[in-house]
C-alpha cells in the first residue's frame, strides 16, 4: 500500500517539475524560421530533358544541394542563372535544397 502512495507521489511531483519548467520558459517551443524564397519556381518537374530550372523573385546567385531519399547528398551546384543540368543523376526521387541570401526552400524533384 505504502508503495502505491509512493508511485503516485513521485509521478505527482515529476509532473510539477515538468511543467514548472516549461512555465519558466526553460523548454522553449521551436519558433524560429528560415526565411521563404519570394516567388520560386521549380519546373518542369518531373524532369525529362536533364535540366530543371530554378526561377526566383529576386533571381540572384542560388546554392542548391539535391539529396536522395535516405538523405545522402547527391549533387551540390552553385548557379548564376535558372538552370541547373541533373543529366547525371538516376531516375527517381529527390528533395533539392535551394539557399537564395538570407532564405532556404526546399521542395521534391521528380526525374524520369
Amino acid at each position: 500500500m505504502a508503495q502505491k502512495y509512493f508511485y503516485k507521489f513521485f509521478l505527482l511531483v515529476f509532473f510539477w517539475t515538468l511543467s514548472s519548467n516549461a512555465q519558466e520558459g526553460k523548454i522553449q517551443p521551436r519558433t524560429q524560421q528560415a526565411a521563404v524564397i519570394e516567388g520560386l519556381n521549380v519546373y518542369p518537374n518531373p524532369v525529362t530533358n536533364g535540366k530543371v530550372y530554378i526561377a526566383t523573385k529576386n533571381d540572384t546567385n542560388k546554392e542548391i544541394i539535391i539529396f536522395d531519399l535516405l538523405g545522402k547528398m547527391v549533387m551540390q551546384a552553385t548557379i548564376n542563372g535558372r538552370e541547373l543540368n541533373v543529366s547525371s543523376l538516376s531516375p527517381g526521387i529527390y528533395i533539392i535544397k535551394i539557399n537564395e541570401i538570407n532564405a532556404t526552400a526546399t521542395r521534391k524533384l521528380i526525374i524520369r
